[in-house]
C-alpha cells in the first residue's frame, strides 16, 4: 500500500466535504498527506466543472502530474469531481497518466486502486467514515445531486439526481463532529431544502433541524443553497422557531426576467420570487439573505438587464454573487443557444451589479453600527479574531479571543464586506 496522499480540492462546499471524507479514509487505511505533490504515492485530484476558471486550474494541476508519472511510474493517480462525468472516454484519451477517475462521492474506484476489492474494506466503510474537524465549523453534505437542470448548469449531469442521506445517519455524523470540537455545521445540498423528499418517510429540512438542535453541544446550524420552490413555509417556520438555526439564507434567483428565468428553466417567476423572499422576511424581519445573479446568458436583452437591476434594488440583497455567463460543454445552453452577448457588455453588465451590491451591503451593514452581535470565533488571521453574526456578517475583532469562543461584539465600524467591533463585555469594563 503507498505510504503517502496528496488531495487537491477545488469547488464549492461540497467538493470541500467530499475532500475531507476522502482524507479520512486514508487515514483510517494508515495513509499519511503530504503538502509535496512529489513526495505523494497517490495523487487525487478533486475537480469543479461550474467555471472555466476551475476546470484550467485541474487541467494545469494535471500536467504538473503527468511530469511526475514520466519520472516515477509507479505513481498512482485519481481524479474526482464535477469534471468526471458517466462516460469518461474523452477524459482517459486526454490524460492516460490518470489510473482512475470517479463522480462525486464516489470513493471506491479510488479505494480499490491502493486496496484492492472493495469487499476487503471489512463492511459499512464510508457511512461511518467522519473527518477529525479543524476547527469549530464543519459542512455537512445532507443531499446530494439535482434535479432541476437549469440550462447553464453541468451539476445535474456530473452529481446525478437527488439523493438524501439518511436521517440517522446526518445526526450520528454530526454528535461525532461536535464530541470532536465542533460548534457549527452547515448543511449541504444543491438544493437543500429537497432534503428528504426521496426517504421513504419524507421527512423536511425543518425535521432534521429539529433533530440536530437536540445535540447539546451543537449552538449553531446553517444551511446552502436554497431554491425557491423547495422553500415550503413549513421548513422557514422551523427556521424561525429553532434558536440554533442562523436567520441566513443562500437564495439565487440568477436573473430578474422572466423572459430570461423561462430560458434558463429555473422553474419560478419573478413575481414569486419576490413572494419568496416576502414569505422569508415577514418570520424573520432581520434575516440576512445573499444571491446569486448570472449577467449576459444567451439572448439577455438591454431590458432584461434592467429588470434584474431593478430586482436587486427592490428586494435590496445582504450581498450578491454575479458572475459572467459563460457555456459549460453538455448543458443546454451549450448545446441549443448562441452565446451572443459580447464580452464587452458582460464586463459592463458585471460591473452595474457590482456597484448595486456594494452601496446596497453597505447600507445594509451601517445598520449594524453600534448594536452587539454574538459570532462564534472560526479563525484568527493577521493576530485579528474573526466570526459570522447570526445573518451570516463577516466580523473583525479588535481583541484577542480564543478559536471556538462566543463572543457579544459591539459593532464600532461597517464596510460593504465586513464588520469590525470590540468585546462588549471589554466596554463595559472600560
Amino acid at each position: 500500500m503507498p505510504g503517502r496522499y496528496y488531495l487537491w480540492t477545488v469547488g464549492c462546499q461540497m467538493n470541500k466535504a467530499d475532500s475531507e471524507k476522502l482524507a479520512a479514509g486514508f487515514d483510517r487505511m494508515g495513509l499519511k498527506p503530504t503538502e509535496r505533490i512529489e513526495r505523494a504515492d497517490i495523487v487525487v485530484i478533486n475537480t469543479c466543472s461550474v467555471r472555466q476558471h476551475a476546470e484550467d486550474r485541474a487541467y494545469s494541476k494535471l500536467g504538473r502530474v503527468r511530469d511526475l508519472k514520466k519520472s516515477n511510474p509507479a505513481l498512482k493517480v485519481a481524479v474526482m469531481g464535477c469534471m468526471v462525468g458517466l462516460k469518461t472516454g474523452d477524459l482517459e484519451k486526454r490524460f492516460p497518466q490518470v489510473d482512475v477517475f470517479a463522480r462525486p462521492q464516489q470513493f471506491e474506484p479510488i479505494i480499490e486502486l491502493i486496496e484492492g476489492p472493495i469487499e476487503d474494506l471489512g463492511g459499512e466503510f464510508w457511512p461511518t467514515t467522519y473527518a477529525i474537524p479543524e476547527g469549530p465549523t464543519a459542512y455537512v453534505p445532507i443531499v446530494h445531486g439535482c434535479n432541476k437542470f437549469c440550462t447553464y448548469c453541468i451539476v445535474p449531469y456530473r452529481r446525478g439526481r437527488e439523493k438524501s442521506r439518511p436521517m440517522d445517519e446526518i445526526v450520528r455524523e454530526v454528535a461525532y463532529l461536535t464530541a470532536h470540537g465542533v460548534r457549527e455545521v452547515t448543511l449541504l445540498g444543491q438544493t437543500v431544502e429537497a432534503y428528504g423528499h426521496d426517504l421513504a418517510e419524507q421527512p423536511d429540512l425543518g425535521d432534521l433541524m429539529r433533530d440536530l438542535s437536540a445535540l447539546d453541544r451543537l449552538q449553531r446550524i446553517r444551511f446552502l443553497t436554497s431554491y425557491p420552490r423547495d422553500m415550503t413555509h413549513r421548513i422557514l417556520e422551523a427556521i424561525a422557531e429553532l434558536p440554533k438555526v442562523m436567520e441566513c439564507f443562500s437564495l439565487p434567483v440568477q436573473a430578474g426576467s422572466n423572459r430570461v428565468l423561462d430560458s434558463m428553466r429555473r422553474g419560478y417567476t419573478r413575481e414569486e420570487y419576490i413572494e419568496k423572499i416576502a414569505e422569508v422576511r415577514s418570520l424573520m424581519p432581520h434575516a440576512g439573505i445573499t444571491t446569486d445573479v448570472i449577467v449576459g446568458y444567451p439572448g439577455e436583452t438591454g431590458a432584461d438587464f434592467d429588470e434584474t437591476c431593478s430586482l436587486l434594488e427592490e428586494l435590496r440583497f445582504d450581498k450578491v454573487h454575479v458572475a459572467a455567463y459563460s457555456p459549460r460543454p453538455g448543458t443546454i445552453a451549450w448545446r441549443k443557444m448562441e452565446d451572443d452577448v459580447p464580452a464587452e457588455v458582460k464586463a459592463a453588465r458585471l460591473h452595474r451589479v457590482e456597484e448595486i451590491e456594494e452601496r446596497i451591503s453597505q447600507e445594509i451593514n451601517s445598520t449594524y453600527l453600534g448594536t452587539v452581535q454574538p459570532i462564534l470565533v472560526e479563525a484568527i488571521r493577521n493576530d485579528q479574531p474573526n466570526g459570522r453574526t447570526r445573518t451570516g456578517k463577516l466580523v473583525h475583532l479588535d481583541a484577542p479571543a480564543r478559536i471556538g469562543s462566543m463572543v457579544d461584539v459591539h459593532i464600532e465600524h461597517a464596510g460593504p464586506f465586513s464588520l469590525r467591533g470590540m468585546p462588549a463585555d471589554a466596554l463595559v469594563l472600560a
